[in-house]
């Protein structure tokens, strides 16, 4: 009896020692792993099984419903194709499409302080659009519907991002900038201002005015060299001019680069949208189509003052469209080829841009972040606080246009709402 109580501890001495050894070999095995050498998106992926995000990803999963909604199921329709290039392409094809075909109902003395308030509403939904969808994008990521996702915060990555949207914004001060000496003081703007009534939208309408004026100073003193009387023949009548030809302008030219410049940075937005979710690239086509339809219909009447034909400005307007086609394919070709987290070596770190888990294809999306805030606040607020000699016409003019703007910002907020 002693000797088999002496056995039995003998085997769980050994039985123990086995457990230890194992459980010392496991952990240590564990310990080895060099966490350095683990890249952002590997580490979130370890913390994305820690039991406490599994509790909240599988309670947010019983708790959400996984019904679409009408929303969704539009943007679905609209954009049915699995790719994100393919979905950007169409994109593409409605804001260029459907706004130029519009110009055909447009009269040629459409009166420009009438798109006010379409425009304040378009920029409701483009300042909407940055500061609802795609600046807590660019910094923090989508999370889809029904799940639970855990981000790592990296300062360096979100200077970076930083950098980005400053280099939008500047881009766009440094274009402006440059069409407004090269039009002697009048650059690309969006403002609807009550002075600007006979250029049109804004857009390079101090270059028209002083065209206009140099046009009348010159042909003053045609007239006037070839009014002078005889001389000897105090009776003699004066020689008639012949009547000036329609000249286009200068303005209306450079309104069209520029035109196909802001188009080509559309693009880049819908392409860079889309390949950061489905539901960002279809809040930022609709926020991009309510402001092409303003832009267009002023940049049309521009083209009218600038003394082109109404089939001659349609037919650029559609060249300008162009110039989103061009940007979309920037875009998906830096996407594409521009390197993602999914190529990069495993156990190696971050291997992105500087040291960070960016890649270039990550720099679209907050430069065009940048862009949309210029849009929205340095080519419309300026208009929004100029003010004429009527209070209460003034006054009734900015209650609709605030009431725009709340109305396109609130659709954004509307759509992103959980």
């Amino acid at each position: 009896m002693a000797t088999m109580r002496v056995r039995v501890a003998y085997i769980a001495l050994l039985a123990t020692f086995l457990l230890t050894t194992y459980a010392f070999t496991t952990d240590k095995s564990q310990v080895s792993i060099d966490v350095g050498s683990l890249s952002t998106s590997e580490l979130e992926q370890q913390l994305q099984k820690c039991p406490s995000v599994t509790s909240l990803e599988a309670h947010k999963a019983l708790s959400h419903s996984t019904e679409l909604s009408l929303l969704q199921r539009a943007f679905s329709a609209l954009f049915p194709f699995s790719s994100p290039m393919w979905n950007s392409f169409a994109a593409t094809a409605y804001i260029s499409g459907p706004p130029n075909f519009l110009l055909a109902l447009v009269p040629t003395n459409v009166d420009p302080s009438s798109l006010n308030v379409m425009v304040a509403f378009a920029v409701g939904g483009l300042l909407g659009d940055t500061l609802f969808h795609l600046l807590p994008e660019i910094f923090l990521g989508e999370v889809p519907q029904g799940e639970v996702r855990v981000r790592l915060v990296e300062p360096n990555k979100n200077l970076l991002l930083g950098v980005a949207i400053m280099v939008g914004f500047v881009t766009f001060v440094a274009m402006d900038k440059g069409l407004r000496i090269a039009t002697g003081g009048a650059g690309h703007s969006h403002d609807h201002s009550h002075a600007a009534k006979e250029i049109t939208n804004g857009h390079l309408g101090d270059a028209t005015i002083k065209a206009s004026a140099l046009d009348d100073a010159s042909n003053g003193s045609l007239r006037n060299r070839k009014e002078v009387s005889t001389p000897g023949k105090p009776g003699s009548t004066s020689v008639a001019a012949d009547p000036p030809k329609k000249e286009i302008k200068l303005s209306a030219y450079l309104n069209i680069i520029a035109d196909f410049t802001h188009n080509i940075t559309d693009g880049l937005a819908l392409s860079s949208s889309f390949y950061a979710s489905p539901t960002i690239g279809a809040t930022t086509t609709l926020a991009v189509f309510c402001h092409e339809i303003p832009h267009e219909v002023g940049d049309f009447a521009l083209l009218i003052q600038g003394g082109m034909s109404k089939k001659m400005a349609m037919a650029l307007q559609f060249v300008t469209a162009l110039g989103a086609v061009l940007g979309t394919c920037i875009g998906v070709a830096v996407q594409e080829l521009g390197g993602s987290a999914a190529t990069a070596v495993a156990g190696a770190g971050n291997q992105g841009i500087w040291g960070t888990s960016l890649s270039w294809g990550d720099m679209l999306l907050p430069f065009t972040a940048g862009t949309f805030l210029y849009v929205g606040t340095v080519g419309v607020i300026p208009e929004m606080l100029e003010t004429g000699p009527h209070k209460m016409k003034e006054l009734r003019s900015m209650a609709m246009q605030f009431a725009a703007m709340a109305a396109g910002a609130g659709i954004m907020l509307g759509i992103s709402w959980d």
